[in-house]
């Protein structure tokens, strides 16, 4: 495995303040099988793939999030202009 997939693991850890036990049973890893790969240098292409899916997910969470929060202004805003 390459250095830089480690630090991959390293850094969304520490970009979402998450623990390697938190991340991974975020996607499906077991107690500490996370924090087992990064320190035996085994990260998989599966994982790799895993926390690309698991970023992504936040992403569109925060999307949807936003754009929710706009409907609700429009809505506010169209229904005040109708009284």
């Amino acid at each position: 495995m390459k250095e830089k997939e480690v630090h991959l693991v390293k850094r969304v850890c520490k970009e979402l303040g998450l623990t390697y036990k938190e991340l991974g049973e975020k996607i499906g890893y077991t107690d500490g099988g996370l924090k087992n790969l990064v320190f035996k240098n085994q990260v998989t292409r599966n994982l790799e793939k895993s926390i690309e899916l698991y970023l992504e997910t936040l992403r569109l969470k925060k999307e949807v999030e936003e754009a929710n929060r706009f409907r609700n202004v429009l809505q506010t805003f169209i229904s005040k202009k109708s009284q």
